[in-house]
């Protein structure tokens, strides 16, 4: 009798084994597919950020924009993303996770085909803005799952490794799936292509996630939007005066609009008992240096792209798929050059690779504001191998300087802003910009032309003339935009102190 109770007793424990071993063989399964759709989600949402710059030629010339309309493509989407990006984080933490990840990819996708059948330009900046909010709800939430659904310790650490690869990988491979999408294909297609890629995300996500309840945090909305719609007015002003002048009233009102939100905004913030950006947290000398920096490296470098993209394929003939190979150098030498730092950087402090990289950028966007008619695919090799160095040594050791002096619990909140600086420095970056070759195109125009020409329409690149201003007003830009690096090394230099603390604790909760 003894024999048999043992007998079933082993049994019993075996039984129970194989299915603690089953059940922990399929949360590991559950767990990789997770990861597998967070990263997804991830790439989709970066790969917006470059895949439709290598389109603009061929929406410009299918949709008819204007070269100052042109840019409400890109601003459209990077607005957006970078307005609302700290709100659809912290939505997600009250509403519950997994339902705004949901809601972010299922925005995010359904704005991408609404986009890829636009037959306006209005339809397609309209769907460019959705695709953006989409992204900003979709980006801070998948973060946040990996905080939740791995443990702490070296499976986070795997993930959040994952998760950076894919942020890093996504504007190198819009760059060449852009160029393959409207050589083969057409510019829809670098829309069309999210669908797919969103419905899987989608189905996969209800059957991997689990269901989280979410927080009863409050969250500042009508800070997110007045700071949103006050860049926005910002931006358009600087837009209106690139297509009139500043005599226009409607540059004038909008920069009123501007300032009035802005100024809205920042009383929000400071009675807000829950603020979106909590403005004791911009005190830190070293935090908000590294912000300032932040935003100028972003406007400088989508510009070099938006710019420099339009070079290539208008001026030169290059085709969309050569210009997305063209830009190689930038992906290849960001990558071999972070790596390099992130071992080096523990013995050296991270203040150093501030003050390079934002210096070899500069010299690189000085050298790309050369271009002439008789540029080389060497005069552009050079530029972008200094400026995918120099972005190098800059990504890591911000997200460091970002995370140094926060607690363990304030590293999302200090990587997001880190976020939200590029993005809304792309913006108002680009729209600076494209005021300022406006301006020098009209301008040498007029001086090769002796005023025969109508300024105020939209200019077919065919003749050497036109051609020769359009060069001109890119080089006025791109030296512009060479002085914004130059003020990102200034900060470095100058604002930020010296630390070789290094915030080891909270780097399983950044991306650089």
């Amino acid at each position: 009798m003894n024999i048999s109770n043992r007998i079933l007793k082993i049994q019993s424990e075996d039984s129970t084994l194989e299915k603690n071993l089953n059940s922990h063989a399929k949360t590991r399964q559950h767990h990789k597919l997770a990861l597998v759709v967070i990263a997804g989600a991830q790439l989709m949402v970066m790969l917006d950020l470059t895949i439709v710059n290598i389109a603009l030629p061929s929406m410009q010339h299918d949709l008819h924009f204007s070269p100052t309309n042109l840019t409400w493509v890109i601003d459209a989407y990077v607005l957006a993303f970078g307005g609302f990006l700290l709100l659809g984080g912290k939505a997600g933490d009250l509403f519950g996770r997994r339902k705004f990840f949901l809601i972010g990819i299922g925005l995010f996708t359904l704005s991408s085909f609404f986009g890829g059948i636009a037959d306006s330009q209005l339809w397609l900046i309209i769907a460019r803005s959705f695709q953006g909010i989409g992204a900003a709800i979709a980006s801070p939430t998948a973060l946040a799952l990996i905080a939740t659904i791995f443990k702490e310790g070296p499976e986070r650490n795997k993930a959040m490794a994952v998760y950076a690869g894919m942020s890093a990988t996504g504007g190198a491979l819009g760059l060449l799936l852009g160029g393959f999408l409207v050589d083969y294909f057409s510019w829809r297609w670098v829309l069309f292509v999210n669908v797919p890629i969103g419905v899987l995300i989608l189905a996969i996500t209800l059957v991997t996630i689990p269901y989280q309840s979410g927080s009863k945090v409050k969250i500042d909305v009508f800070g997110a939007i007045t700071i949103s719609t006050g860049m926005a007015f910002l931006v358009f002003g600087l837009l209106k005066v690139a297509e009139s002048s500043w005599s226009s009233r409607t540059p004038e009102l909008s920069f009123a609009a501007a300032f009035i939100l802005i100024l809205t905004f920042i009383f929000i913030e400071i009675k807000s008992d829950y603020p979106i950006i909590p403005l004791k947290f911009l005190a830190n000398r070293n935090r908000l240096g590294g912000y300032l920096v932040m935003i100028f490296l972003g406007g400088s470098m989508l510009s070099l792209i938006y710019f420099l993209t339009q070079f290539m394929q208008e001026i030169l003939g290059y085709s969309p798929i050569l210009t997305g190979v063209a830009y190689t150098p930038i992906p290849v030498a960001v990558g071999v050059t972070s790596l390099i730092v992130s071992k080096v950087i523990k013995r050296t402090g991270y203040h150093i690779f501030m003050i390079i990289g934002p210096v070899l950028v500069f010299f690189g966007l000085l050298l790309a504001s050369r271009i002439s008619l008789s540029t080389t695919y060497v005069d552009i090799f050079i530029p972008l191998v200094f400026i995918g160095i120099g972005m190098g040594f800059s990504f890591l050791p911000l997200t460091l300087n970002a995370v140094s002096s926060v607690p363990r619990h304030q590293a999302g909140l200090a990587s997001a802003l880190l976020n939200t600086s590029q993005q809304i420095g792309g913006s108002l970056g680009l729209a600076i910009l494209v005021t300022i070759y406006s301006t020098a195109f009209k301008s040498k125009l007029r001086s090769l032309s002796s005023g025969s020409k109508s300024f105020n329409q939209f200019h077919h690149y065919s003749t050497e003339l036109t051609n020769l201003a359009i060069i001109h007003g890119y080089d006025s830009a791109l030296i512009v935009s060479a002085l914004g690096a130059f003020f990102a090394f200034i900060i470095a230099a100058f604002s930020i102190r010296k630390s070789s603390k290094l915030p080891t604790d909270n780097l399983e909760l950044t991306v650089p």
